[in-house]
């Protein structure tokens, strides 16, 4: 819904599945995908989708190459750093603005993180997207607790790139889903108790494991 009573356009329908299904699977990287197929799978006609396609291809999330179709840009090693040092930027930033509710911030992040290792402690129960959404969720809620709606738009615009690094990163082996349950209590722990330079270190050493273990694959 955009509001009350309001039904989604045929294009934010598009865009909708475009960012949360295909955008986000780390397994279309590198793929083409037919625009034809993809009007099919959301149920409408080209021309939304093809209007989806060219705000992403805007936003340099995807390629439209004549006669060849929708390329979904694999994330490149620099892009990959790129994207961790602005996480960064933003996330310390987040946590050194003045009147910050630290404790009830690192209460909420903490509640997130009892879910993801809740998940990660039981193979049965795995989701890799379910993980990586509850994983972006922990770190917007810091970001949000600053008060900045544009500061809170722009990392959430990051979204797309998130999840599909998140996904991939979890690839790197089974220990990689402790390892962040790990990083994210450092992180939620500092910022509860109002620790400024150990929450900058925390975040600072989740996202350096976590470019590691990307540029590793």
């Amino acid at each position: 819904m955009n509001g009350v009573g309001q039904r989604l356009t045929g294009r934010e329908r598009a865009l909708t599945y475009l960012r949360e299904v295909v955008l986000s699977d780390p397994a279309r990287e590198g793929t083409f995908v037919n625009e034809q197929q993809l009007a099919e799978d959301v149920g409408l006609s080209r021309t939304p989708v093809r209007e989806a396609l060219l705000i992403l291809a805007s936003e340099g999330l995807l390629k439209m190459l004549p006669q060849r179709g929708v390329y979904i840009s694999p994330l490149s090693a620099r892009e990959i750093r790129e994207l961790m040092e602005l996480r960064g930027v933003i996330e310390r930033y987040a946590v050194t603005v003045p009147g910050l509710d630290a404790e009830a911030t690192g209460t909420a992040m903490l509640g997130v993180l009892e879910e993801q290792a809740a998940m990660a402690g039981d193979a049965s129960r795995r989701d890799a997207r379910a993980f990586i959404e509850l994983d972006r969720r922990f770190h917007q809620l810091m970001v949000d607790a600053a008060g900045s709606s544009l500061l809170s738009r722009t990392y959430a615009g990051l979204r797309e790139r998130q999840v599909r690094v998140g996904i991939a990163a979890l690839r790197a082996g089974d220990g990689r889903w402790q390892d962040v349950c790990l990083e994210h209590r450092a992180i939620a722990e500092a910022v509860r108790a109002g620790a400024v330079a150990d929450a900058h270190a925390a975040i600072d050493a989740h996202l350096g494991k976590t470019s590691q273990a990307l540029l590793a694959l």
